[in-house]
């Protein structure tokens, strides 16, 4: 195998395994070392590929998060979905791609970032994320409050929706399956927790 190829599948493994290190233990609590180990290369060998953490990680969020915005398009773009299921398939989207909370680790990693870092990962998280699920709440279908922005709206869906990602008590106790207590959270979200009269 040729250097050049070598280096990019290096560079590859690197970027998977700090992928799945960031995503379950957080910005803070992954260390390059920590990735390097699970590769089987050097911290310094790791350092020729990426600078530092926040060189890698935003690398990995910015990989990650264009994974996403791609298939929250590939759900918009389904028009024989009612409004509510295009939103379950959104919300599916996001448990794919993100075992925990995506508030939550952004907010742990975006305290712990430079404020250049910071900034990129705001609009990451801008472009990425808010802004496709902004365009699901900009649809006439969906009948947004005129109160909320369709930006303010999906700022609040994000939020609403950690519970399904299991960092809270579970809802629903235990004869519901994990699909039906993600439908009940995101059936409350949407509709209130109170019938409308």
């Amino acid at each position: 195998m040729k250097r050049a190829e070598q280096l990019e599948k290096t560079r590859q493994s690197i970027m998977r395994t700090a992928t799945k290190l960031f995503l379950q233990k957080g910005f803070g609590e992954t260390s390059t070392r920590d990735i390097a180990k699970q590769v089987g290369i050097t911290q310094p060998a790791l350092y020729h590929h990426f600078s530092d953490k926040e060189v890698l990680y935003l690398d990995v969020m910015t990989n990650l998060s264009s994974k996403v915005r791609k298939d929250i398009n590939k759900v918009m773009r389904k028009h024989k979905l009612t409004p509510n299921e295009q939103l379950w398939q959104i919300t599916v989207v996001l448990k794919k791609h993100h075992p925990v909370s995506i508030y939550d680790q952004y907010h742990q990693a975006v305290s712990l970032l430079s404020k250049s870092s910071q900034q990129k990962l705001n609009m990451i998280l801008a472009m990425n994320y808010l802004q496709p699920i902004a365009e699901y709440f900009k649809q006439p279908e969906v009948e947004l409050r005129p109160d909320i922005l369709p930006q303010e709206a999906a700022e609040l869906f994000l939020a609403g929706i950690s519970p399904i990602f299991g960092t809270y008590q579970p809802i629903g106790g235990h004869n519901i399956s994990d699909d039906q207590r993600d439908q009940l959270i995101l059936d409350c979200i949407i509709s209130g927790l109170s019938k409308t009269k």
